[in-house]
């Protein structure tokens, strides 16, 4: 009996302090860990498709030439769900496993943030932003008289006090995934650095360019995105992007569910400029900023920031600096200018160890795309 008392109070204890936490606490020891079928866990906004779906065409040697059993033990080790190239405007190869598709929904993660980027540019090409260099606190009544601008926030190097931390359960980041009021959150954060001289990846600069953008454009950031965007590029399959509740607001740093084939897309809007199919979507001086490195700034390490652009990471390869976006389980799209390429890896893990800023297995997709280029080019 006295043993059974000692086993029944910590339990107790437990199960009172989980019931007293408050609900992103509850949701962080539920789940644990972020997943990519998160959204099924989430409340989440359609940023819908127009109706007709504009498919990839395929190339003729379309799958015919696969990857060799070196690459394929190196891919398989980091568990994928798909891997897709697109080169010269047509599909080229395609793969997947455990069980995901073509029309498959994965969370980008913070390939997000990329496309975020994108809809800064067309907001700023629209009107509805009329600078870069604006406060924030023109957009934003709770940073009123705070020195970062919208660019700053681009750049993340607004200062902002956030503390970007994916391991501990009481940090800002993790309030902000499973938290239920971003808003309120956000607007009860400060600048407490100088902006424009420190880089700091922060997903909460994100977030506060989509605070920025719903409140100069009057929508949602997913209908913002479904006009500008998403309908426009010709998309297979409406996204879905992650609310912190119920009729709430897009967790913009992350979160947006889509599938591989819709992911090339952004890759290649990127590729040909920032045009769709003649359309000028994203102005092209916007993108010439967007994926220049920052070199001005440099990070806490004190490392000259040449790898990073108005986020979209850049990576040296075949003597050009390559962007891509990604995500924190291994999201990637790669985008091969040179090449006319785009490589898209979603799936569950990457690879702890970092090489010059990057997670070292972005170097395994190098080679992959450096293997499929080679062979698919006609």
């Amino acid at each position: 009996m006295k043993k059974a008392r000692v086993v029944i109070i910590p339990v107790v204890a437990i199960l009172v302090m989980y019931l007293l936490a408050p609900t992103y606490l509850r949701k962080a020891f539920t789940y644990f860990t972020p997943d990519i079928d998160d959204y099924t866990v989430f409340e989440n906004r359609e940023v819908r498709a127009g109706f007709e779906e504009e498919p990839w065409p395929t190339q003729a040697n379309f799958n015919k030439i696969g990857l060799p059993d070196t690459l394929l033990e190196k891919i398989d080790a980091l568990d994928p769900v798909a891997l897709l190239m697109v080169k010269d405007g047509s599909l080229v190869f395609e793969q997947y496993w455990d069980g995901y598709g073509p029309t498959s929904y994965s969370n980008s993660f913070s390939m997000a943030k990329s496309i975020v980027s994108l809809l800064i540019g067309i907001a700023v090409q629209e009107g509805q932003i009329s600078s870069l260099d604006d406060p924030i606190g023109r957009y934003l009544p709770a940073y009123q008289g705070q020195p970062a601008t919208v660019r700053h926030l681009l750049m993340m190097s607004s200062g902002l006090d956030w503390d970007e931390s994916y391991s501990s359960p009481l940090s800002v980041t993790t309030k902000a995934y499973y938290g239920d009021n971003l808003r309120e959150l956000l607007n009860g954060l400060s600048i407490t650095d100088s902006p424009s001289e420190v880089w700091n990846y922060q997903s909460g600069n994100t977030q506060l360019l989509a605070m920025i953008l719903e409140n100069a454009s009057g929508l949602s950031l997913s209908e913002y995105a479904s006009q500008m965007l998403w309908k426009p590029l010709g998309a297979s399959r409406n996204a879905l992007w992650s609310l912190d509740e119920r009729d709430g607001i897009e967790k913009a740093y992350c979160c947006f569910n889509s599938n591989a084939r819709d992911f090339a897309r952004i890759g290649q809007l990127v590729l040909d400029s920032g045009q769709w199919q003649g359309r000028q979507l994203v102005p092209k001086p916007y993108l010439r900023k967007a994926l220049a490195p920052q070199t001005q700034l440099i990070d806490e390490e004190g490392r000259r920031v040449d790898y990073y652009g108005y986020h979209w990471w850049l990576i040296p390869f075949n003597g050009e600096l390559i962007p891509y976006a990604r995500g924190i389980l291994g999201q990637y799209i790669f985008v091969f200018p040179r090449e006319r390429a785009i490589l898209v890896r979603l799936g569950h893990e990457r690879d702890d160890e970092y090489i010059n800023a990057h997670p070292a297995d972005v170097y395994l997709y190098l080679e992959t795309a450096r293997y499929l280029m080679k062979r698919y080019s006609y």
